[in-house]
C-alpha cells in the first residue's frame, strides 16, 4: 500500500457515511442509499465513485440545491414504460422505486423503460445494471451531466461526461458489463487529480485557448474531450437526445445552466432499459446463454480481459478485509463530520 492510502472496514465505512449524511441533512433512506453505493465502489476500488462522494453529496446538500428528504413520485405510464419523478432527489432512491416495476414490465412485455427525471446523479451506472442482471434481465443505462466536454472539432463544452452502461446476466458468474464515460477521462478522475495535483493524460483535456493540457486546472476552465474522436462523439450526441429531449428532461448544457454556478452534481434524467431474454428465446435461453460464454471464452482466450474484471478481482480480494481507501478523502470526510456536528 502506498503512503497516501489507508484502510477502513466496510463496516465503519457505513456508520462514517451514513452518519455525515444525516448530518449533511439527507433523510434515513436517502442516507442509507448514498453510503450504500459508495462503499461498494469504495470495495471495487473504484476510487473517482467511492467515499470521496461523500463529500460532493454534503456539499449538495448543503448548498441546497439538493431536496435530501424528497419522496420519489413512479408514474405507471405505459406497458412497457414506467417514469419516476425523483423530486429533485439523488437518484438512487428513484431508482429503488422504480425497479420493480421496470422488471414486472419486462418481463411481461420482453422489454421495458425506466426514465428517471429530475435527479441528481453522482454514481457509477453499474450498481443499477447489476441490480437489473441479478434479475436475469439485459439492462443498458445512459445519462447525461454538466456540459464540460468539447465536441470532437471543436474547442467549447457541449456535451457532458454523458455515461453508457450495459449489462448480461450470466447465471454463476459475474454479469458482463462496461460502464464508461463517453469523455476520455471521467469527471471523478479529474477531480481526484486536482485534489492530488497530479498530471492527467495526454489527450484528454483542452485549456480555454483550445490548446491540450494535462493540467486539471486548466481542463476545468476548458474542456475535456470524447474518447475515440467523432466516434465518442456520436455517442455523447444520443445519449444527450435518449436521456434529455425523448424524456422531457435537460440536455448537459441546461443542467449546467440549471446549477447557477454552484459548482455540484448534475441534476438531470436517466434512461434505463431491460430486456428479458426468455420472451425473447422461449426455450431457447440456455443454448443462447451457451452462446454468449462462447464469446466471452473467445475474447479471454484471446488474451483479453473481458470489462469489469478488474472490478471484480478487487470486489472479492476486499470482501474480508479493510478496503484501501486514499488517506486525504478519508481525513477530508471525518473532517467533514466534526464541522457537521458542531
Amino acid at each position: 500500500m502506498s503512503g497516501d492510502e489507508t484502510t477502513i472496514t466496510r463496516e465503519a465505512a457505513t456508520r462514517l457515511g451514513e452518519e455525515v449524511m444525516r448530518l449533511a441533512g439527507y433523510d434515513p433512506d436517502h442516507a442509507r442509499a448514498i453510503t450504500a453505493s459508495t462503499v461498494r465502489a469504495q470495495g471495487d476500488e473504484c476510487h473517482s465513485h467511492g467515499l470521496y462522494r461523500l463529500l460532493s453529496c454534503a456539499d449538495l446538500a448543503e448548498k441546497g440545491k439538493v431536496d435530501p428528504k424528497a419522496t420519489p413520485v413512479v408514474d405507471d405510464r405505459a406497458p412497457a414504460i414506467v417514469r419516476v419523478d425523483a423530486r429533485r432527489g439523488v437518484s438512487l432512491t428513484a431508482f429503488e422505486a422504480g425497479l420493480p416495476r421496470l422488471v414486472e414490465k419486462a418481463k411481461t412485455a420482453g422489454l421495458a423503460a425506466l426514465a428517471i427525471n429530475n435527479c441528481y446523479h453522482f454514481s457509477a451506472l453499474w450498481p443499477e445494471i447489476e441490480a437489473i442482471t441479478d434479475k436475469g434481465l439485459v439492462a443498458l443505462a445512459m445519462t447525461v451531466s454538466h456540459a464540460w466536454v468539447a465536441p470532437a472539432g471543436g474547442a467549447r463544452p457541449a456535451f457532458g461526461t454523458n455515461p453508457i452502461a450495459f449489462g448480461w446476466p450470466r447465471p454463476g458468474k459475474h454479469p458482463f458489463v462496461f460502464d464508461f464515460a463517453t469523455s476520455a477521462i471521467a469527471r471523478g478522475d479529474l477531480e481526484l487529480h486536482r485534489r492530488s495535483g497530479t498530471p492527467l493524460p495526454e489527450g484528454v483535456a483542452v485549456d480555454a485557448d483550445g490548446r491540450p493540457t494535462t493540467d486539471p486546472l486548466e481542463a476545468i476552465n476548458g474542456a475535456m474531450l470524447t474518447f475515440g474522436g467523432h466516434k465518442g462523439s456520436a455517442l455523447s450526441a444520443m445519449i444527450e437526445l435518449l436521456a434529455g429531449p425523448l424524456i422531457g428532461d435537460m440536455t448537459s448544457a441546461q443542467s449546467l445552466a440549471h446549477d447557477e454556478g454552484a459548482g455540484v452534481v448534475p441534476m438531470h434524467g436517466e434512461l434505463i432499459l431491460a430486456f428479458d431474454p426468455a420472451s425473447f428465446l422461449g426455450g431457447a435461453v440456455a443454448e443462447s446463454s451457451a452462446q454468449a460464454e462462447g464469446l466471452f471464452d473467445s475474447i479471454t482466450g484471446a488474451g483479453a480481459r473481458l470489462p469489469s474484471a478488474r472490478r471484480y478481482a478487487a470486489r472479492r480480494r476486499n470482501a474480508d478485509r479493510p478496503m484501501p481507501v486514499r488517506r486525504a478523502v478519508l481525513e477530508d470526510i471525518e473532517a467533514l463530520r466534526e464541522r457537521l456536528r458542531r
